[in-house]
């Protein structure tokens, strides 16, 4: 097998002593899936009585690509099926006439096993997941988890290749982004390989991807991680972008909206409103009684009367509304009247109506958002998720639940929870006295 001189770039630092994890790819015909085949193929002929992983997000779709790739790049290193490896289909694993294996996984989150306790007792040498892109966060945290078999017998350290084409989520997140701005871990390496830096690719392939939509076409034959289109998404990427430029959004009334942390894992994060005019600040491990005090201490200094602050009350956001006996948002509570049309409008939950709100605003380059350059790229990643659940029926309007959120971004949502919780005020809600 020939190799490229990106593949060969990223299986130098497969094989040193200090990276962890390389994604590899970024485009389509750059030799990703090849790659991948051969590191699992060197390594358990290399280290005999091993075991390695090759997943993906469904078995069914590993086995129809993936593997016909490794029986390709086998072929090319000389070796023969059924002598010196075989395929067993009943436990999904290819095993070495020197003892080593390959084990194949679906690595989809199923309903029935979101924490893959499937995986539980795995123990592996290293792992490649192909299209990592379709692959959760939690999964590919599983199996890094599970790298542990015989690395010391052979003086190794765990190594997890991951290959994909763009996307929005961790891949991007963890990867690209970092790469991008000079701030990548030690351990971890992103190598961009497209099919111009694939010599060996038939030179129809090209051809066939400047065919191509200018979304896929953008993202597939350019590599763009920028360029996304999803008829799902309620902001224009263009616009999420504006939001941070946009000074031109007049001043008006004060607010403060704030998404008070859950779990550990989770940041307060707290909006200071003149209008649409956002001043965004976050904290992390505050109690409920701190995070009371920080709102009042905001308060005083924005000249933010009690009627304008609005807490998520879900989960331990109830104490701090009860500290503060201001407004409380319920995400999960109906829909408020439409100001405009004296009605309801036809979406599923508060929370939905005014995410739809707030999409509204910023595709109006309505909304300024000041904040750290280290938010910035949070917000952005936040505010693309933000998609319609059902766009092809006549269901409530709704947005993809925040638990799926995470699992693509790998945290919570609360940047964009805490701005979409402004929008509440535009639908002036009517109240019982004394009772918000």
């Amino acid at each position: 097998m020939k190799l490229t001189v990106k593949q060969t770039i990223a299986l130098d630092y497969l094989e040193d002593n200090i990276t962890n994890e390389v994604l590899f790819g970024g485009g389509a015909g750059g030799g990703k899936t090849a790659l991948g085949c051969y590191f699992q193929i060197k390594r358990r002929l290399k280290y005999p009585e091993t075991r390695g992983l090759i997943g993906r997000a469904v078995l069914k779709t590993l086995k129809e690509t993936t593997l016909v790739s490794f029986f390709q790049v086998a072929k090319m290193q000389g070796l023969v099926a059924n002598q010196h490896y075989k395929l067993n289909g009943q436990s999904n694993q290819i095993e070495f006439f020197n003892g080593s294996v390959i084990l194949l996984k679906d690595l989809f989150q199923y309903p029935s096993d979101p924490n893959f306790d499937e995986l539980g007792s795995l123990e592996i040498t290293d792992s490649f997941i192909d299209e990592a892109n379709q692959v959760t966060d939690k999964a590919k945290n599983i199996v890094k988890s599970r790298i542990r078999f015989r690395l010391d017998d052979y003086n190794l350290i765990p190594k997890q290749l991951y290959t994909c084409n763009p996307a929005k989520n961790w891949t991007y997140s963890e990867f690209y982004k970092p790469d991008r701005d000079a701030e990548l871990e030690p351990n971890k390496k992103f190598i961009q390989s497209l099919v111009d830096d694939n010599p060996f690719i038939s030179k129809h392939y090209k051809q066939n991807l400047l065919t191509l939509d200018k979304e896929s076409k953008e993202r597939l034959l350019f590599g763009n991680w920028e360029y996304l289109s999803d008829p799902s998404s309620l902001i224009d990427y263009d616009k999420i972008i504006n939001s941070f430029s946009n000074d031109f959004v007049s001043s008006g009334d004060k607010y403060i909206t704030c998404d008070v942390a859950r779990f550990g894992n989770d940041s307060t994060v707290i909006g200071v409103w003149s209008g649409y005019r956002v001043k965004v600040y976050r904290y992390s491990k505050k109690s409920i009684v701190e995070v009371a005090q920080i709102i009042k201490q905001l308060m005083a200094e924005n000249s933010v009367p009690i009627s304008n602050v609005l807490l998520d009350e879900d989960g331990v956001g109830g104490g701090a509304v009860d500290i503060l006996n201001c407004r409380g948002f319920v995400n999960n509570s109906s829909p408020l009247e439409n100001p405009i049309s004296r009605t309801k409008d036809n979406f599923d939950n508060l929370k939905s109506q005014c995410y739809f709100k707030l999409a509204e605003k910023i595709n109006s380059d309505e909304i300024f958002i000041d904040c750290p350059s280290n938010f910035k790229q949070m917000i952005v990643e936040e505010l693309e998720q933000i998609k319609q659940k059902s766009v092809d029926n006549d269901a409530k309007k709704g947005i993809i639940p925040k638990d799926k959120v995470k699992q693509l971004i790998g945290r919570s949502p609360d940047f964009s929870d805490m701005l979409a919780m402004r929008t509440w005020f535009e639908f002036k809600p009517k109240f019982v006295v004394g009772v918000w």
